[in-house]
């Protein structure tokens, strides 16, 4: 993440005697991390404590020694906390910056901590630890706005709209089922980031710059204070793989992806062209200049921000791909990208979430739109095949039908028995008494139909999948504190 550990120290001065001519200026300015990874602070003095506590274990440092460093960390980690950390970009990144100030607190004594311990295992716990919070955390944003659609799907079950294919009505829906469509693909993304969290299971302290340690360290030890399952079976990889990070910010993205599509419909159906919807004042905005305008404003900025996430996710895989084992400072370039589309994902959830849940919608409207005979066609065209009719030959019929009623003006649901049978001699009714929407939807009794038993069905199981999953992330975040 930042210059290997035998280049500088703790003062942000020179490391050692190595070098004998201090780090240029404008150098330090553009190797500077600290002012993005200061987000990895908590996570770095938790790794700070387990390591030195470690250490005492194995008699690598005095029990008085060990007692100062965790009571120094645990004063800088509430300085930290408080706000009243004073961070210096001189000191390059979180690392340095913690040990200096440290040092200021408890003396020479501080200059223990990094025994057996390099920059490289170091960052690679910390960001471990941060991947393991950000997954949860995931997890959890996700869990809300499914419950929120779970909560509006079951006001809506006799809400009727058109289903849509090309943006152009199709079938008429209900509107739960409409909604569960989007809390299983949430449950997707969600699926992913517990999948994800499988392969952040290892410590990489221990681990040293490359090789590990000629030191008599307990890397199970420190692992399982960490909250790891074990260590980290191969230094090399340990301290230059970055791939799950990638897999992580894939999985954001994606879920960013199917956000924006959300996103999308609800610009489109509070359009006054479909009106289906109207979002709260609260979560929208007005012009500077038109009066009338109430805009989509959150919807649309989700929409946006799903292409900035995609080129974090793109930016990290391209920065990763001609480097060889095994540290690099390239890697430096891993976490603003990392900490932006993590950041955007909880944003987006949570106003997506707020979004959902307070917008009024126009059922009327939505009725009025899927009243058109025409999106029964295909309940004719099957009627034919209830009779015997091959679907082709039958869909051949209903087209004709189709192009009869757009040429002549004519109301599907009104042309009678006879009309039909001109087109086909197998039809057993008039469409008054074949097509209704209500009869329609309650044909499609099948598992993931849209009949009302169903959908009612659906919806049950998502509630319980839901209650588990709340149930499994209470459980992840009480083993992780």
């Amino acid at each position: 993440m930042t210059q290997s550990e035998d280049q500088k120290g703790a003062s942000g001065k020179l490391w050692g005697g190595r070098f004998s001519a201090q780090t240029n200026p404008t150098v330090e300015r553009f190797s500077a991390s600290v002012h993005f990874d200061r987000a990895l602070a908590r996570y770095d003095i938790r790794g700070s404590i387990a390591h030195a506590r470690m250490l005492g274990a194995q008699n690598l440092i005095p029990a008085a020694d060990v007692d100062s460093l965790v009571g120094g960390l645990e004063a800088v980690a509430q300085e930290i906390e408080e706000g009243s950390f004073s961070f210096d970009p001189a000191l390059e990144d979180i690392h340095m910056n913690i040990e200096a100030r440290l040092r200021e607190r408890i003396g020479p004594v501080a200059g223990r901590l990094h025994t057996g311990r390099s920059r490289n295992d170091q960052v690679a716990t910390d960001l471990a630890l941060y991947l393991r919070d950000a997954c949860l955390s995931a997890r959890q944003g996700i869990l809300d706005l499914r419950q929120v659609l779970a909560e509006r799907a079951a006001e809506h079950i006799d809400t009727v709209l058109p289903g849509y294919t090309h943006l152009q009505r199709a079938q008429p829906v209900r509107l739960a089922h409409h909604w569960l469509a989007f809390i299983e693909v949430l449950g997707r993304d969600a699926e992913r980031f517990a999948d994800a969290s499988t392969r952040l299971v290892a410590c990489p302290l221990g681990s040293g710059a490359i090789a590990g340690s000629t030191l008599p360290l307990d890397r199970a030890a420190t692992a399982h204070a960490l909250g790891f399952e074990r260590p980290t079976r191969n230094s090399m990889d340990t301290v230059s793989s970055r791939d799950v990070a990638v897999e992580i910010m894939s999985a954001a993205a994606i879920c960013m992806i199917n956000l924006s599509r959300l996103s999308e419909e609800l610009v489109i159906w509070s359009s006054t062209e479909f009106g289906f919807v109207e979002l709260a004042d609260a979560y929208s905005t007005g012009s500077s200049l038109m009066p009338q305008k109430k805009n989509p404003d959150v919807p649309e900025l989700v929409r946006g921000k799903s292409g900035r996430s995609i080129g974090n996710l793109v930016s990290l895989m391209t920065t990763l791909k001609g480097l060889p084992l095994t540290y690099n400072r390239d890697m430096q370039e891993d976490k603003e990208p990392l900490f932006d589309s993590m950041a955007t994902l909880a944003d987006s959830l949570e106003v997506m979430a707020g979004t959902v849940a307070t917008l009024q919608v126009n059922t009327a409207q939505m009725a009025l739109a899927a009243a058109d005979p025409m999106l029964l066609a295909t309940d004719l065209a099957e009627v034919l095949v209830v009779e015997g009719v091959p679907f082709r030959e039958a869909h051949e019929a209903v087209g004709q039908i189709v192009a009869h009623c757009v040429g002549g003006g004519h109301d599907l649901g009104t042309l009678d028995h006879a009309t039909l049978r001109g087109f086909h001699e197998a039809f057993p009714a008039g469409a008054p008494e074949l097509l209704d929407i209500e009869r329609s939807f309650e044909a499609r009794s099948l598992i993931g139909g849209t009949a009302k038993r169903s959908v009612l069905s659906a919806l049950d199981e998502i509630r319980q999948a839901l209650d588990s999953e709340a149930q499994a992330l209470e459980s992840a975040s009480r083993e992780d504190r």
